[in-house]
């Protein structure tokens, strides 16, 4: 008897009394002490109102004998359902056993007609980044990175995080106010304001070795945050768009106490923002020396005229 048919009659044979207890279930269903246990605390998660009895002689009832109201899905609906499912393949997100334990209880709530349509919606449905050679929905090989579910569980509690990053095999910990949590071209990011710098940064989820709870929240709060954001963006005056040759020069030396942010699951692409003072002479040679260290692998998205101008002699005077 496949886990989502047993549960479900499971829910009916305890509906229907007054009081049950493990043994019993244990017995009617030729299941484990632990398997029992496991399918009652899956019951009350979906909500059916079960109360323990403390004793020797202890068990369960349901409360008034009664269930929430049964959910009935449209053809539109359970499709509409499946296929979101499928096109979660290979995303690596979080959360992917319940996304197998959901898939379960939908085939297992309605008809083997619908069945049957969802079996040849899978064979012919195939979204970018799908293995067409595992197609599987219940297959867990798209895993993501490990820390990412914890990462989300304790940002949930507490946006003020500790955390520790390998950067060029260098271990890192930075104390930031998570701002967002999001996916791009396939990789986890995390952008936060770094309380140390005081700036924004990107960090790639990828990078992450631990996570934890920051003791040092209470040096800004979340409006100090923000305003100090507010008043950064405004005076953001260098992008830079970085090609591999380019990323490879930034990790060789860069004076800017700023990160890149990658712009592609392999890395091959990043993205540098951040403010240059036109009005200091060395600053703004610095700048132009280390522009031409970058090499022809960089586009300039926005820059000062100041720079452009200093780029432009240099080049010609210095051809690359």
């Amino acid at each position: 008897m496949k886990k989502v048919e047993r549960i479900n009659i499971i829910m009916r044979y305890i509906n229907n009394r007054a009081r049950f207890t493990i043994s019993e279930l244990m017995q009617e269903f030729g299941i484990s002490r632990s398997t029992a246990i496991r399918d009652i605390k899956e019951i009350e998660a979906m909500g059916m109102p079960l109360v323990s009895e403390v004793g020797r002689d202890g068990g369960y009832f349901v409360m008034q004998n009664s269930v929430l109201p049964v959910v009935r899905f449209t053809d539109n609906e359970v499709k509409a359902l499946f296929i979101a499912f499928m096109a979660t393949r290979n995303q690596q997100l979080p959360y992917l056993k319940s996304r197998q334990s959901l898939a379960e209880k939908l085939l297992g709530l309605i008809s083997e007609n619908q069945q049957e349509d969802l079996v040849l919606l899978n064979q012919l449905l195939l979204f970018e980044g799908t293995n067409p050679n595992n197609p599987d929905l219940l297959e867990l090989s798209d895993l993501p990175h490990p820390t990412l579910e914890k990462l989300i569980q304790i940002l949930l509690l507490d946006r003020y995080l500790l955390i520790t990053v390998e950067e060029e095999r260098i271990i890192k910990s930075y104390s930031i106010y998570l701002l967002h949590l999001y996916n791009e071209k396939g990789m986890w990011l995390i952008e936060g304001f770094d309380l140390g710098d005081e700036k924004k940064k990107i960090y790639p989820v990828d990078q992450l070795i631990n996570v934890k709870p920051c003791e040092t929240k209470k040096s800004l709060s979340r409006k100090q945050i923000f305003e100090k954001l507010s008043k950064q963006e405004e005076i953001i005056n260098l992008v830079l768009e970085l090609g591999p040759n380019a990323i490879a020069q930034f990790k060789k030396y860069h004076p800017l106490k700023v990160s890149i942010s990658y712009m592609d699951p392999y890395q091959t692409t990043a993205l540098l923002k951040t403010f240059i003072n036109v009005n200091m002479p060395d600053e703004l040679a610095g700048i132009t020396n280390w522009l031409l260290f970058l090499g022809g692998d960089i586009k300039i998205r926005e820059a000062p005229e100041e720079i452009l101008k200093e780029v432009k002699e240099r080049v010609s005077l210095y051809p690359l």
